[in-house]
Formats: C-alpha cells, structure tokens, sequence
C-alpha cells in the first residue's frame, strides 16, 4: 500500500482529535511461545494502519499542530550485530526517509522524551487495558508531568481511548484496502480450489491442512486464524482446530481457513464430501444452507441494518429444519425462543478487515446499524447436526455444513469477494471429479 494512504489516516485522525492532543499508539510486543523461541510477529493493526511500519519495539505519537512535526516514531537503533541473526532494522534514518516519519528517535529514549512532548496537552488519545505494561508507562509519563504542576507544568486533564475515533476510520475500507482484500479472498478461493482437488478418502485432516498452507505461502500470505479442517463429526464442532482425524468415504469436509495478505484477513468457509458426491441427506442440508445465505447476501446493501442478512437466513434455515423434520413445533415460537439453535448457533457474520472479528460498533444507542458502503463482512449460515442429536433420526448426525464468503457493501449493493470459491453441488461435484 503507498505510503500516502497511510498520512492521510493520520491526518484525518488528528483532525478529529484537535490539537489540544496526543495520541500514543504502541508496537505489539513480541510474544514468547517458549524459552528462546517466540511466535512469528505480527504486528498491531492499529498501529500498522496508520504507520505502515511492521517491526516491534516502537511507538508512534501524533502532535497535532507541533511546530517541528507531528508524527513522531520512536524505533529501534540500527544494530548491525543483532542484524546478523535476526536481519535488517529500519533504524531512525529511514524511518523517515522510507515512512514519512518528521522526527525519529531510539525507542530507548523514549521515556527521556514522550513526557515533555505530552506536557501542555489537554487530552492523553490512549487505548487502555491492551497492553497492561505499557497502561503503568503512560500513567507514569502523565505522572511526571503532574509532579511538576506547581512549577508551571500543565499536565493532561482527561485520557481519551484513541479506539473510539480509529476504529471507526478502520471500519469504512477505502479503496486499497479493499483492493487488497480483493486478492486476499482470490487466494483464499484457489486454496480451497486446490483442497477439493486433493481431497480423498483415507488422508489426514492436517494433510488437507498443509494443502491450503502450501497456497497462501506460494503467495506471500499466512492463515489469517488457525485453520479449521473438520471431517464428519468433526464439521459439527465450530472451532475444531485439532486437524487429526482421517477422512472416511461418505463423510463432509468443513474447511474454513484464509490467508492474511499485508495485515488484512479473509475469512472463506466451504464444506464438501470427502469422496466427491453428496448424499441424499448432505445434499438437503447443504442446499438449505445455500438458499439462506444467498437471500442474506442480497440483503447486503446500503440502507439495510446490520442484523436484516441474520434475520433472514434465520427465517429460511427455521423453515427448512421444520420441513426436514428436524424441528418440530411453530416456526415464529422457534425463531422468538431461539430454539433453532441447536443447530444453528452462532450469528450469520461479522466485520472483517485487518482483524478476522474487525473493529466497529454493530449498534449505535441500542439500535442495529445501518451498513453503508465501505463495509466489510463475512456472510456464513451454517448447520450442526451432531451425533446424538435428540429427537432426530441418525442419517442427519454428523452432517455440519457452513457456507461463508467475504462481502464488501457498495453503492449499489454488494461484492462478493470470494466467489471464485465453489459453492453450488454442481460447482463442487465437477471439480472434484475432474
């Protein structure tokens, strides 16, 4: 993404924050797996959103109206040793020739420094209880600064959580952003591609797995979330991620799995037979599931509120359980008393973007939120008829079927995303008998 995009956040965010604040925006620590060894980083994307700046140990502070600029990062020092084993540092230098920075300084200084740039601020834009350490630092710089208050110091009366304004900014894509999500969803969509081709029976979920791996890496991306490739049973639980099992003849595949590319997620659902061709029952369940989300997708559209695409799938889903025979009773009593999910338990979507679950508020003063253009979200009915389901009869358990593809609201109406994945019986029984 140019660099461009990332100053014009920062410029519309301290637009609205007035000049009489600061914001103070940390670096993700890295995180330890165990003794020497620490998880692949990835960095904060509320910080990445408005730097671009993907290393640890920093901390951005926008000082609107600072006389000699106001983005300021404080980073790591070129260290050509540490270099050696761990590689290049961008250091002060090209932190503000590579990323737009006005001033940069070694992040071992910072607390010689951030005090007496907060000191005259009225308003301290922070996001507290994410960090709990770096909660105590703020507080401490603040505290400096009220120590000193009968010597003329004027310390800030009020911390305001900066997540309030930028998630509100990370909510509405623009068009790179969306443009990257884009290509993130086309990845998504050929890995899932690629895993019906190479499913059979008698592989391993997690060689399944290492399928969809292989595609987002030959792509630059990584799983935007651990990978979910349920067979059987397995379908029917949400967020099995064990990967195990062997695939058997005659059961269903749920894979949900996408790529992260450049800090933005996607999120693509499909379920498939394992041997290739639905039976009776897969194929009823699998085009109920189908019919729901395809009517939630078209209530996707500017002016619709955020709940309409759940309702809807829900209304459809209900009806055809009752018609399926596996709820019994009256369809308003089911939906009012929330019967349906037994099998249906989870809502119909949620945001995405830089986070899977992204930012944004789904009410404002207690009613749901219109969806406006700009928007990003996942789409994904679904049914869980586990085995020993009461009251239904044993040729419906283990079928778990959930059908999810990312949405972005236009104008107009909507984009799916990640439609090149697969979805009707035709689609997926013709490729993966080619």
């Amino acid at each position: 993404m140019d660099r461009s995009e990332f100053a014009k956040r920062r410029t519309e965010l301290m637009r609205m924050m007035g000049e009489d604040g600061i914001a103070i925006i940390p670096a993700a620590p890295p995180r330890r797996r165990n003794r020497d060894v620490f998880y692949p980083y990835r960095q904060s994307s509320d910080f990445f959103y408005l730097s671009g700046f993907a290393e640890p140990d920093a901390v951005a502070v926008l000082a609107p109206g600072r006389q000699h600029g106001e983005y300021l990062l404080f980073c790591r020092e070129r260290d050509l040793a540490k270099e050696v084993w761990d590689g290049p540092i961008v250091g002060q230098e090209r932190a503000v020739s590579d990323y737009r920075v006005d001033d940069a300084f070694p992040v071992d200084d910072i607390d010689d420094i951030l005090p007496g740039l907060i000191e005259g601020r009225r308003k301290v834009f922070y996001t507290m209880g994410v960090e709990a350490d770096f909660d105590h630092r703020v507080i401490g710089w603040v505290s400096q600064i009220r120590e000193r208050v009968r010597s003329g110091a004027r310390a800030p009366a009020e911390y305001v959580s900066l997540e309030h304004l930028l998630h509100e900014m990370r909510l509405i894509k623009a068009r790179p952003e969306i443009e990257i999500m884009r290509r993130a969803a086309n990845i998504s969509a050929q890995a899932h591609r690629h895993a019906m081709m190479a499913c059979r029976p008698g592989l391993h979920e997690y060689e399944i797995e290492a399928e969809l791996q292989a595609i987002f890496r030959r792509h630059g991306g990584w799983p935007a979330y651990p990978p979910i490739v349920g067979g059987g049973g397995n379908s029917c639980i949400l967020h099995y991620i064990e990967n195990s099992a062997t695939l058997r003849a005659g059961d269903l595949l749920l894979i949900d799995a996408a790529v992260e590319l450049d800090c933005y997620a996607s999120d693509v659902t499909r379920t498939f037979p394992v041997n290739g061709r639905f039976s009776g029952e897969q194929r009823a369940v699998y085009e109920l599931v189908l019919t729901a989300q395809r009517a939630a997708i078209a209530e996707v559209r500017p002016g619709n509120h955020w709940n309409q695409p759940h309702e809807t799938a829900t209304g459809i889903l209900v009806d055809g359980m009752l018609e399926l025979g596996l709820l019994r009773g009256e369809r308003d009593s089911i939906i009012e008393q929330r019967d349906y999910r037994r099998f249906f338990m989870h809502r119909t979507g949620h945001y995405l973007g830089m986070d899977v679950h992204d930012v944004g508020d789904y009410r404002i003063d207690g009613q749901w939120r219109e969806l406006e253009p700009g928007m990003a979200l996942t789409v994904e009915p679904g049914l869980y008829i586990a085995a020993g389901s009461e009251g239904v009869d044993e040729r419906w358990w283990n079928i778990g079927v959930r059908i999810e593809d990312d949405v972005v609201v236009t104008r107009e109406g909507c984009e799916v995303l990640s439609a090149n994945a697969p979805r009707t019986i035709d689609e997926i029984e013709s490729l993966m008998a080619s």
